[in-house]
């Protein structure tokens, strides 16, 4: 006797929130002004997926929030390719003009695509992006890249992903980030979880990555409250 198996869709997906259940949990949130800076990891971009809404994550945190804060205000401004440097340079002013009380600051995810990359240097500039984030006043939010993400390329991708997330681990301790850590998370085994090029989270990663953010924005809620 054969099985039949049906196929996961977003209300199923026991890693996914509804805008409801997610405005539930963020009924007391104070942020009003959300921004998210630096790469295409930030943007929230990636492939669709049969039975999820193609929506990023940064996108769905933010329909979530405006449930809750009618006047809130979102700002996006992560391009494609960027790296660490190119963050600082062509967008953290925009983030300090917008005032944010909420920020996303990006992992070194495009660094780890030279030859060589210099990690003292990666995470110097890193640094910088948190301090000037922090320096708005807003609570900073990060995430560490997943195993799934692979550049079969680099023969040592590996060992740069993992030296990438301590660098994002010590940076989000320093200035009270909320670190939503990807790198063991059970997503990681779905062999539909990236898009076509095998990089990027599809929307049914997008959809999980919204839920861990705001089940991590929840928890700030809840620990503050206490």
């Amino acid at each position: 006797m054969s099985l039949i198996m049906t196929p996961r869709v977003e209300e199923s997906d026991p890693h996914c929130l509804s805008p409801a259940a997610g405005a539930g949990l963020l009924a007391a949130a104070p942020w009003r002004r959300f921004a998210t800076i630096g790469d295409s990891l930030s943007a929230g971009t990636g492939d669709p997926s049969p039975g999820y809404a193609s929506l990023g994550w940064p996108d769905r945190v933010a329909d979530v929030l405006r449930r809750v804060r009618p006047e809130f205000a979102y700002l996006n401004t992560a391009e494609v390719g960027a790296t660490t440097a190119r963050t600082l340079e062509t967008q953290i002013e925009r983030l300090v003009d917008f005032g944010p009380d909420l920020v996303h600051v990006p992992c070194p995810a495009n660094d780890l695509f030279r030859a060589e990359p210099d990690f003292g240097v990666i995470e110097e500039t890193l640094g910088r992006v948190f301090e000037v984030a922090a320096g708005t006043g807003a609570q900073l939010t990060t995430f560490t890249l997943g195993r799934a993400f692979v550049v079969p390329k680099f023969d040592d991708w590996r060992e740069r992903v993992l030296t990438a997330n301590a660098i994002t681990r010590r940076l989000a301790a320093e200035h009270g980030a909320l670190l939503i850590d990807m790198w063991d998370h059970p997503v990681n085994s779905r062999p539909d979880l990236l898009s076509a090029d095998r990089i990027h989270f599809a929307a049914s990663g997008q959809a999980v990555m919204a839920a861990e953010v705001i089940k991590g924005l929840a928890r700030l809620l809840d620990e503050a409250s206490a």
